[in-house]
């Protein structure tokens, strides 16, 4: 599934190569179908740990580069400075907002029914716009102790459920769920997730979930596409070395790209959609650039 998307170059100086190319990657955009029926960008912009004073910026370029969606949550600290790039990018002309998907997370501390809609509230007003293309429950976890999760999952749910009815967000979803938590929601839930964002690389591959989110209808989104040092010591794998291994070298030297794009098109061509985060004009856009090539069966399956 395609759409056509407007690119430009992010300056003057921007060569007419590299102007013909943005636009092919921009109009080759694929997209993902969501359990409701609606249809999200496969890569976006991730914004987590992006610094004040870069994410507006990473925004703007990203957006003039062919992205179409833009990964945020409350917990980051920087959805005020995005929503200033949105402001200005909607004011130039450069995108509008129909064409843009914008997700954001609900945050530990607000998972009281009462709490949940205020915490929207709040990140549209950062964001300033009036909808959410999609809003996710941060973690399945809450500030509270106890033999219980204090408030349940069913009543943030609920009150997510309210949101999406009220039109506050177009799509709603859950991000860090395992299968069996994804799984539990089938009894209560009048709208299932639909989507499940988690960490997904080759060293934490996820095979059960993906194929467990499948059969339940939930789509996976990836984050921390090229490892983190922080999940390294939180979940116990490598994935600060991620880019370093030899694998993803060898495989980077055979197809003429960088690692970091081969491992964003193993999540594309896995199905799953993908948010890598950068900060940095060079990288967001070859980040974009693994739509026109592909990993070879081998490839995939030695990755894999």
């Amino acid at each position: 599934i395609t759409r056509n998307y407007r690119a430009k170059p992010h300056s003057a100086t921007a060569s007419l190569n590299t102007f013909v190319s943005l636009l092919a990657m921009g109009a080759n955009m694929p997209e993902v179908v969501l359990n409701d029926g609606r249809k999200m960008p496969q890569v976006g912009l991730g914004t987590w740990k992006s610094k004040p004073g870069e994410v507006k910026n990473a925004v703007k370029t990203a957006i003039e580069y062919g992205y179409r969606h833009i990964d945020c949550a409350a917990v980051y600290k920087n959805e005020a400075e995005v929503g200033e790039a949105l402001s200005e990018l909607f004011a130039e002309g450069a995108v509008t907002r129909a064409e843009l998907w914008v997700t954001s997370k609900l945050w530990n501390d607000f998972h009281a029914s009462e709490d949940v809609p205020k915490a929207c509230e709040q990140t549209l007003n950062d964001l300033k716009l009036d909808y959410l293309d999609l809003y996710l429950i941060h973690w399945p976890v809450t500030g509270n102790t106890g033999p219980a999760l204090s408030p349940s999952i069913e009543e943030t749910w609920k009150a997510m459920e309210a949101l999406c009815t009220s039109g506050k967000c177009k799509s709603i979803g859950v991000s860090n769920f395992s299968m069996k938590k994804l799984a539990a929601m089938k009894s209560y839930a009048k709208i299932f997730p639909a989507v499940n964002q988690v960490e997904l690389h080759p060293l934490l591959r996820q095979d059960a979930l993906l194929q467990a989110a499948a059969e339940l209808g939930c789509h996976l989104t990836a984050y921390s596409p090229l490892g983190s040092p922080d999940s390294s010591s939180m979940i116990g794998h490598d994935g600060a070395k991620l880019m370093e291994l030899p694998l993803i070298q060898q495989i980077g030297q055979a197809v003429g790209k960088s690692a970091a794009q081969v491992l964003i098109r193993w999540a594309v061509q896995r199905g799953t959609s993908v948010v890598p985060k950068s900060v940095t004009p060079s990288r967001i856009e070859t980040n974009l650039d693994v739509l026109e090539w592909s990993l070879s069966d081998e490839q995939m399956a030695a990755l894999s």
